[in-house]
């Protein structure tokens, strides 16, 4: 004979036995956008660093075109072919490829500023006026885009290319 404590404790282990189930199935619907948030916030930081080393490369050679050379040596301004190895060494130093820097400047060169911004390359603008009011100051400004490719996985974002701009600009030394 079969008491009541028995039957409610079959009962109790069935509907255990389902939640378990039901546990599951949730869990298997919930895992594969956890691992897309998990993967996405991976990527999203390999970006930012990706933008930070870009415009410290940036600042690297901004700082190389604005100081001159030695007041003894003519105080001579910096070629921009030295600029530029200054920008790619510093790609380099983080194991980003200089090759596939683009221009981003788009436009023509405003009158009275030095414009070197050959299609494909890092574009360096000169004598660019920073301030409006006396004294009047002048700086450099460098600008170019790097490639990133994302590969964020469930989504249309996967192997998606975005280019990364980054314009840092100085003021020039007397």
């Amino acid at each position: 004979m079969r008491t009541p404590i028995r039957r409610s404790s079959l009962v109790r282990l069935l509907c255990e036995r389902r939640a378990a189930g039901a546990e599951l199935v949730e869990f298997a619907f919930i895992l594969p956008m956890f691992l897309t948030l998990l993967v996405g916030v991976f990527w999203v930081g390999r970006a930012y660093n990706t933008y930070q080393t870009i415009t410290r490369a940036a600042r690297e050679g901004t700082r190389v075109a604005v100081t001159r050379s030695c007041a003894l040596c003519g105080n001579t301004v910096t070629s921009n072919s030295v600029v530029r190895l200054a920008v790619t060494d510093a790609l380099q130093a983080s194991s980003l490829d200089p090759s596939k820097v683009t221009n981003n400047f788009s436009g023509s060169c405003p009158a009275g500023q030095s414009c070197d911004c050959p299609s494909g390359d890092i574009c360096i603008i000169r004598d660019v006026p920073l301030n409006t009011g006396p004294p009047q100051e002048f700086g450099v400004v460098i600008s170019f885009s790097y490639p990133f490719m994302f590969n964020l996985p469930f989504t249309t974002q996967n192997m998606a290319t975005i280019n990364i701009p980054t314009h840092v600009q100085m003021r020039e030394e007397n």
